[in-house]
């Protein structure tokens, strides 16, 4: 028997491959982290002695990982899973909050992806839109969507799986023949 992945896993699935958001999201965790770092330094310009600089710098990068670490937990424990069955999104929200969102491939009619702004340009990081039977499935921030568009496209494609949610015209005309 192959090794589970996560706790989910089902005995006759196998992962595909596994996919997160850019590391981008953690931009305000860490911007507000600095800030802790700098504002510890502070009590030196007041009392300008070493000691000081040293103690506020220590107590500042301290509180800077405390206020850094609920980003980098959402960040790092927020995954997407691709099985040979099924998508499964599994997002963390700080520390005691997460969603797992499970999806059978499918249920999957289209996958397109979007980098919109220079920013989403030059650092590589854009959004993933889905189309499925139960609504459309919006990632956000997802590193290199192109990528992972093209493999989940071939994933589909290689488990015989087309975007027409609708059978051929002659399966339905036979169906309301059969029932008239």
């Amino acid at each position: 028997m192959p090794d589970k992945y996560f706790d989910d896993q089902f005995d006759d699935e196998s992962v595909l491959f596994v996919f997160r958001k850019h590391p981008v999201v953690m931009r305000k965790g860490l911007i507000f982290g600095m800030l802790a770092i700098l504002l510890g330094t502070l009590p030196a310009l007041i009392k300008p002695e070493y000691s000081y600089f040293i103690v506020g710098l220590l107590v500042g990068f301290i509180v800077g990982l405390l206020i850094f670490a609920p980003y980098w937990i959402s960040w790092h424990y927020s995954v997407f899973i691709v099985t040979d069955q099924r998508l499964i999104q599994i997002t963390q929200k700080g520390l005691f909050h997460r969603s797992v969102v499970d999806m059978r491939l499918s249920q999957i009619q289209m996958v397109n992806y979007q980098i919109a702004g220079l920013q989403e340009t030059l650092l590589g990081f854009g959004t993933i839109m889905m189309q499925t039977f139960v609504g459309d499935l919006i990632i956000h921030e997802v590193h290199h969507p192109a990528k992972i568009q093209k493999k989940l496209l071939e994933t589909l494609r290689d488990h015989g799986i087309t975007a027409d949610p609708y059978p051929p015209a002659e399966a339905q005309d036979e169906q309301f023949a059969e029932e008239a």
